[in-house]
């Protein structure tokens, strides 16, 4: 049985860290990148040696540019925007989602309905009103204006429910045996035993606000309110593009999510796995 055993299990680490290695080669290319001179970022690649994968000059420049410039402070207003909507996000989607996991009430099918559709709409599609209502509001360039559109987050919604609705009625039953209202089982009980579910929907809404570009076009178009994602594009125009940034740029878009998720992905996988169980 162990002869069997083993080499199926010495196969499946091959192909996992085969897999594992295919999902690190763009930040493996991306780090090295940004770290050849602007010159040598694309001079090996054809044809393919040991240069293409390995750099035979490095230099900081590009690092150094890149947070002496305006990236820093579109970099400090992505972490911001991102973070704080994950704050607000949560205090307005876990309520909501305890109210159509627990409580019993009229159209509560049909609002549920309505929020599955509204994840399911590209946002794109309803960029443009969005902005007509928050400009009649005076939102533009504001902190604001950028963190409202991801504070309700129907997917945020939808897992943090169905996670509620794996929690044993038994529990709150017990609690209004003992005079406990909806808000005490709520912050009591229910807050306390959905870490792993708050963790992951506060990464779906950090991930949602970290790699937005259209809205903060729209809305921040001044240099003092920019974000990475707006910045980062902007290191290419019609008359000039510099790579060097760009892929410098690039890299750190992508650590700061990737260290996040690494961080807490024991609870997103551990509440993705609930959201399939009911009552």
């Amino acid at each position: 049985m162990m002869e069997n055993t083993t080499p199926r299990k010495a196969l499946q680490m091959v192909v996992i860290a085969a897999v594992a290695l295919m999902f690190l080669l763009p930040l493996y290319w991306l780090t090295i990148s940004s770290l050849r001179p602007e010159e040598d970022i694309f001079r090996y690649l054809n044809p393919f040696g040991l240069w293409t994968v390995v750099p035979n000059r490095i230099t900081f420049d590009n690092i150094v540019n890149l947070w002496s410039g305006a990236f820093s402070r579109a970099i400090v207003n992505s972490l911001v925007v991102s973070f704080v909507t994950v704050i607000v996000g949560l205090a307005v989607c876990a309520p909501a989602a305890f109210a159509l996991a627990v409580i019993s009430f009229p159209g509560r099918g049909i609002i549920f309905s309505a929020m599955i559709v509204s994840f399911l709409i590209p946002f794109d599609a309803i960029a443009v009103p969005l902005y007509s209502i928050m400009r009649g509001l005076n939102l533009q360039d504001t902190y604001v204006g950028l963190i409202l559109p991801g504070v309700g987050n129907g997917l945020a919604v939808f897992l943090l429910r169905q996670f509620f609705q794996s929690i044993p009625k038994d529990l709150r039953e017990a609690a209004m045996v003992d005079g406990m209202g909806w808000f005490q089982i709520f912050w009591r009980i229910y807050l306390p035993l959905s870490k792993p579910a708050l963790i992951s929907a506060g990464l779906i809404m950090f991930i949602f606000q970290w790699q937005a570009y259209l809205w903060p076009l729209l809305i921040a178009p001044s240099n003092d309110m920019k974000v990475a994602a707006v910045a980062l594009a902007q290191f290419s125009t019609a008359y000039n593009v510099s790579f060097g940034l760009i892929f410098a740029g690039a890299m750190f878009l992508s650590l700061i999510p990737m260290l996040i998720f690494v961080c807490f992905q024991q609870y997103f996988t551990g509440s993705v796995a609930a959201t399939g169980s009911k009552e």
